[in-house]
């Protein structure tokens, strides 16, 4: 018998192994489709046609992590039940993503994406999956759905440079699997693990200058909505009731930078809905970093503070309050130094 550690290794070796041996046949099958993202609008930061579609390999990791660990492997009934739900709710996801990029360069209208976005997290809180600490039910239920489409966005709006958002998603998933060991939502453990093997056997492609690809929408928009799920099975307040926020620090640099942009973009009386050059790593980049140290330097904020949201869920309810409240501060000096970089 497999004790759990051991499963957690295999979900994510399977889907690594899967993410990494498929990205390069993707790519392949996206340069003989002639399926490339070519930089003709002004909101583009890449400079030659790059193929998409790696997204496919991701969601083929995290699936086929699921697939064969489901026939291998006796799951309590609770734990195959939620799998399921984050799976079909993915994929409906996965095939948004993918229709959108098939409609390059103009892409789907938000309207309709948002309404199948909707669609997927009533999937998810139709199996139980679902904000649980807040009342009454309705109000819950509607929380639920602002934060699962809210963060499943987030990582396709931080999707603007080789490396982001898959480190992020790769450190984001270690978290949730580390946050939620002490608890009894086995799905998490497992479907974080699958989560980080697919992005980060993605990751070595998105970043090769000969074999690059992009994880297209179908991709940023897939581990958006899983990790959103993840976040919904994390039960970290055992030991403070302010724990329950912990996953908002796991993903608070994509979560950052969507409300980063749509408070500029509002302000200066643009839709948030539209695309434009003031995401923080833009900035970070005119301010003089490389665009690996940007890269670098977002995964150790998230890192940092996906470490701060463990102790906030280890410590009382007043070292998990002062956590909070200094990274609150910090975000909010952060934020006002970065909109003071001129992007013009």
């Amino acid at each position: 018998m497999i004790l759990e550690p051991g499963l957690y290794l295999a979900c994510f070796a399977v889907a690594a192994t899967i993410s990494f041996f498929l990205t390069p046949l993707v790519r392949l099958l996206s340069l003989r489709l002639g399926l490339l993202d070519a930089p003709i609008s002004a909101v583009k930061t890449h400079v030659a046609p790059t193929p998409i579609f790696g997204g496919v390999a991701i969601w083929a990791g995290f699936s086929g992590a699921m697939l064969l660990l489901r026939l291998t492997t006796n799951f309590p009934n609770g734990t195959l039940y939620n799998l399921r739900s984050l799976l079909f709710g993915g994929t409906l996801v996965f095939l948004l993503g993918l229709a959108d990029d098939l409609r390059r360069p103009e892409g789907l209208d938000y309207k309709p994406k948002l309404l199948v976005q909707f669609l997927a997290t009533t999937l998810l809180a139709s199996f139980g999956l679902r904000i649980h600490f807040i009342h009454p039910p309705w109000v819950a239920g509607l929380i639920t759905m602002i934060w699962v489409v809210g963060v499943t966005n987030s990582f396709n709006i931080i999707d603007i440079m080789d490396g982001l958002a898959a480190s992020q998603a790769v450190i984001a998933a270690i978290a949730f699997l580390l946050v939620s060991l002490p608890s009894q939502e086995q799905y998490v453990k497992y479907a974080a693990a699958a989560v980080a093997g697919a992005a980060l056997g993605f990751l070595p492609w998105n970043l090769s200058k000969r074999h690059k690809l992009f994880m297209g929408d179908c991709g940023s928009l897939t581990l958006g909505f899983l990790l959103a799920g993840l976040s919904l099975g994390a039960h970290p307040g055992a030991v403070n009731d302010a724990g329950v926020f912990a996953p908002i620090l796991i993903l608070f640099v994509p979560v950052f930078d969507t409300f980063f942009v749509s408070v500029l973009r509002l302000n200066q009386g643009k839709s948030p809905f539209l695309g434009s050059k003031d995401h923080f790593a833009l900035r970070l980049e005119r301010a003089g970093l490389s665009r690996r140290g940007v890269v670098l330097a977002a995964a150790a904020a998230a890192a940092f503070l996906s470490f701060c949201a463990f102790l906030a869920t280890q410590y009382p309810l007043k070292g998990a309050l002062a956590i909070y409240t200094f990274v609150a501060v910090v975000m909010l000096w952060a934020g006002r130094r970065l909109s003071l970089i001129s992007m013009k």
